[in-house]
């Protein structure tokens, strides 16, 4: 055996700063890295003479990446050049959009750790419509608000957590919880920045999504990011323009939906909707779980399995899966066995709760626009320091600015909502997921309102697959919860 290191990320100003120190003229691409790799399934040669032959015949590596990524199809050659890139000045309502691409890896600037300056994007949409006066005012006047909404919050998380602040070293740790909650006034038009890692195959697909959106900055995002990757890997990053699928499905989609509402008025009328809703689960949940887990054990077929799950008693169901978990402890992902089985949430959601359940992107996640009719989500600690009449006032506000500017830009509005406003989701995921969800979202080290939503989700989730989830918690009650399962052990 023989394990040798292809490489690894180099920051690219040291990068271009090696290159003038050495006076080094050769092309450095990640695109040798591709076509080295696209021939190890025909070539005798060990892979690290193919990484050398292509770093020594750039040009040849670049035609052969051509031929094997858009020729031939193999697109999974692509994966292998990597890409990193600083993402700064962009709106958190972008963010939202640049986060939807599931194959890539994401930091953004926390809202919880950093106190926002009042660097705001002004759309395009707003200028041409000659919005800014209103635009500009609104957003001041919720910025304002955040800061004497922070000044307030502080003392008081300080006073409700004294035991806590008592040691200095919890004191970013406060700070951080009164500033998660006066973030709930501030605009989606927030500038915030991101690292992002992405690989070229996933790095042209963003490239042509975004530039089909209707949103101006979207589409200027998808110009930049070309312009600073299109010279590095020029033989993966071919296909960028938008196509009439990416450009029109979705304006399709939204006008058939305007024909069926208008006939179907009854159907289409919204009540209030419940933050969370379990609207579909694998039937049989558990049944099939221990199918699943007995198929990966037993040289048997799939049916053979399930027709055993079956006959099973309850309590020899419930062996099953304990000793499919006895050893499973809080960091463990669990047996991907559960990624057979599926469940699908209606949720509703605040912008601040969406930002933290994006990031689970093995889950599939289908949004709709925020809407004002929603309401808003407050924070209790506003409540509890006497600032919900204020708070409203300032949401009524922005829900006046946002009407004016949606009959003039109306893809501009959501630009000025706050992360109080509030969305549809339909989230689903599978079991093995939700584990993974819950440990992070459940626990209490968690942020409020996404650990809210994801107990309860867990709860409803729990009654139709309580074998199945019996582990499933948050990693502080993780041990208890074991303890409880395995009293003896």
């Amino acid at each position: 055996m023989k394990i040798l290191l292809a490489g690894y990320n180099i920051d690219y100003d040291l990068i271009c700063e090696l290159k003038a120190k050495c006076a080094f003229d050769k092309d450095i691409t990640p695109e040798t890295l591709s076509a080295a790799y696209a021939r190890i399934s025909r070539s005798p040669k060990f892979v690290d003479e193919l990484r050398q032959i292509a770093r020594g015949e750039v040009e040849k590596a670049r035609k052969s990446n051509r031929n094997i990524v858009f020729e031939m199809g193999h697109s999974s050659v692509a994966e292998h050049a990597v890409f990193n890139v600083d993402i700064i000045g962009v709106s958190r309502l972008l963010v939202e959009a640049i986060e939807k691409f599931r194959l890539c890896s994401f930091t953004e600037k926390s809202q919880r750790y950093v106190l926002f300056d009042k660097d705001f994007v002004i759309p395009e949409e707003i200028e041409k419509a000659g919005l800014v006066d209103l635009f500009t005012a609104t957003i001041d006047m919720q910025n304002n608000y955040y800061s004497e909404l922070y000044s307030k919050l502080r003392p008081y998380v300080f006073a409700e957590n004294k035991i806590l602040a008592e040691n200095p070293a919890n004191k970013s740790l406060l700070e951080g919880w009164a500033k998660e909650d006066a973030r709930y006034i501030i605009a989606l038009a927030t500038q915030t920045q991101l690292g992002m890692t992405i690989n070229a195959r996933n790095l042209e697909l963003m490239l042509r999504r975004l530039a089909a959106l209707p949103l101006a900055e979207a589409r200027e995002y998808s110009k930049n990011l070309y312009a600073v990757t299109k010279d590095i890997a020029p033989s993966l990053i071919r296909y960028t323009e938008a196509t009439d699928y990416d450009r029109l499905t979705g304006s399709n989609l939204r006008r058939q939906a305007e024909i069926f509402n208008e006939k179907y008025p009854q159907q289409s009328r919204m009540g209030k909707s419940p933050a969370v809703q379990l609207t579909f689960v694998t039937p049989d949940a558990d049944i099939s779980a221990a199918a699943a887990l007995l198929f990966s054990a037993a040289n048997a077929s799939h049916s053979q399995c399930l027709r055993l799950a079956h006959l099973m008693t309850a309590k020899e169901r419930k062996d099953l899966f304990k000793t499919a978990f006895r050893n499973l402890q809080a960091h463990d992902p669990a047996l991907r066995e559960l990624e057979n089985i599926d469940l699908q949430f209606e949720l509703v959601v605040s912008a601040s709760c969406f930002a933290q359940l994006k990031r689970h992107r093995m889950a599939t996640v289908i949004t709709q626009d925020y809407d004002p009719g929603l309401g808003v989500t407050i924070p209790a600690a506003v409540r509890a320091i006497g600032q919900q009449k204020r708070f409203l006032e300032i949401i009524d506000k922005t829900q006046d600015a946002y009407e004016q500017i949606r009959k003039k830009a109306p893809l501009a509005a959501p630009y000025v909502l706050t992360n109080a406003h509030r969305k549809r989701v339909l989230m689903k995921l599978n079991a093995r997921e939700l584990y993974h969800l819950a440990r992070l979202r459940s626990d209490s080290h968690a942020q409020w309102d996404i650990r809210k939503l994801s107990e309860e989700m867990l709860k409803k989730a729990k009654k139709a697959m309580p074998l199945t989830l019996m582990l499933a918690s948050g990693k502080d009650c993780f041990a208890d919860l074991y303890q409880k399962t395995f009293p003896h052990s």
